[in-house]
């Protein structure tokens, strides 16, 4: 009997433990700190979808937002997070309502209108719970060209760095991250910009953070831009395609299966960045087709094809191209209803050959170059009122006899290709009497 006794007392001790180890089945394996100019959000991965509950203390300082996990372990150190947001001061931990819960604290510096939502397993990413804390998260020095900062007489390109934060983008067969890569050449292209004295950049996105689609176009519309340009890396199901490219607005669905790709590649990033979807599909713009309705976008959209055709000009000089011609896909980050726009594939990360190119700092320099110079063609071809390449206007040379386009060129410190181009010329023969307009050095 005794032995009966201590069997079931070992089995039900047995039973015990699992139940209590089954209640405390989920982790808290990572927590991940992304902080952006004007917001900054915070992940917990954790093994299973998260139980929880929060509260604000903002009575007195320091204002604090507090998480209960329930039956869920901390597996992480809180002290070695990274955390560079100017909206957080601490994120550690605190008494639970229970023995089965964990409560993390997070101490802000300003009351804050928090966020607070799970957001479910990916072909990427785990379980997850994230927190959105919207304010100024970021030192001046971090902060791309404020809009009150640009100049008025000077054409303006804003520049998106695709994907960033928790949408890594395509990952090259060595590990490399397109979300980094086009970073640093967005960066340089917004510096060979502003060394021009008729242009000036705006960098969307200046460093690991998520902005979601619908918002990129906005931004370049409250800045009154007059081109958005968007950098990416090309990805295949497989090694073999390379080479760079450049995508327009269509407002139909692309009809190859790159275009497919791309703009599948693109409704991922927001489920990868995390942005609710209920509140992206009521956006103004829509996703696809709402804003192409807009006739206003008629002329946005021709101007960014042009624009796109003096780019993969200039491209060609330093990259081989995957298409010589401006290709065409329904995609939202393009979707603006008066700022010209294009995105720029400068190359296929998914190549080993080109994962290591894009990685080069000489390769994403020559990118950049290529890019500003194709941009600057078309402003110089058709310069928007009021700005110093209208100001500066070319002027107009009647040739006389004996004179060439050689001639012409030295004259007025311009080159052959830039008169033959803003003067849509197809040869070298000039006649007496033949007017020309001559761009500005």
């Amino acid at each position: 009997m005794q032995k009966l006794t201590a069997v079931l007392l070992s089995l039900v001790g047995a039973l015990v433990y699992m139940l209590s180890f089954a209640a405390l089945a989920n982790d808290i394996n990572n927590v991940r700190v992304w902080p952006a100019p004007d917001n900054t959000r915070v992940v917990f991965d954790l093994s299973q979808s998260p139980d929880f509950s929060y509260f604000t203390l903002y009575q007195a300082e320091p204002y604090r937002l507090v998480i209960d996990f329930n039956a869920t372990q901390l597996k992480v150190n809180l002290s070695a997070i990274e955390n560079e947001s100017l909206l957080i001061k601490k994120i550690r931990t605190s008494t639970p309502k229970d023995k089965q819960s964990t409560r993390i604290v997070l101490e802000l510096t300003e009351k804050i209108d928090v966020n607070v939502f799970p957001l479910a397993a990916n072909d990427r990413y785990g379980e997850r719970l994230v927190v959105d804390l919207p304010g100024r998260s970021l030192a001046r020095k971090n902060e791309p060209l404020r809009v009150e900062q640009l100049e008025e007489r000077k054409v303006t390109i804003a520049i998106d760095a695709g994907h960033g934060g928790d949408d890594p983008g395509s990952i090259g067969p060595s590990g490399t991250y397109e979300k980094h890569v086009v970073l640093k050449i967005a960066k340089a292209l917004a510096d060979i910009i502003n060394r021009d004295p008729a242009m000036q950049a705006y960098l969307i996105r200046t460093g690991d953070y998520y902005v979601g689609l619908n918002a990129r176009p906005r931004k370049a519309e409250e800045i009154k831009a007059d081109l958005l340009v968007s950098i990416h890396a090309d990805a295949f199901t497989s090694p073999q395609p390379r080479g760079a490219s450049v995508w327009v607005l269509s407002s139909r669905r692309a009809n190859n299966e790159m275009g497919r790709l791309l703009e599948d590649k693109e409704r991922l990033s927001d489920v990868l960045g995390g942005v609710d979807l209920r509140i992206e599909e009521d956006d103004t713009y829509g996703y696809l087709n709402k804003a192409l309705i807009d006739m206003s976008m008629g002329h946005a959209m021709s101007s960014g094809y042009d624009m796109a055709t003096e780019v993969i000009a200039e491209m060609k000089a330093v990259a081989r191209m995957h298409k010589t011609e401006p290709q065409h896909a329904s995609l939202a980050v393009l979707t603006s209803g008066n700022v010209p726009s294009m995105l720029v594939e400068t190359g296929f990360i998914s190549n080993p050959q080109e994962e290591k190119l894009l990685q080069s700092n000489k390769h994403q320099q020559q990118l950049a170059r290529s890019i500003y110079q194709g941009i600057r063609n078309y402003f110089q071809r058709r310069p928007p009122d009021g700005t110093l390449f209208a100001t500066n206007r070319n002027s107009t040379h009647v040739v006389r006899s004996g004179e060439s386009l050689s001639v012409l060129a030295k004259r007025y410190n311009t080159t052959i290709k830039a008169i033959k181009e803003q003067n849509d010329l197809n040869s070298n023969v000039l006649y007496v009497g033949q007017k020309l307009q001559i761009p500005s050095s």
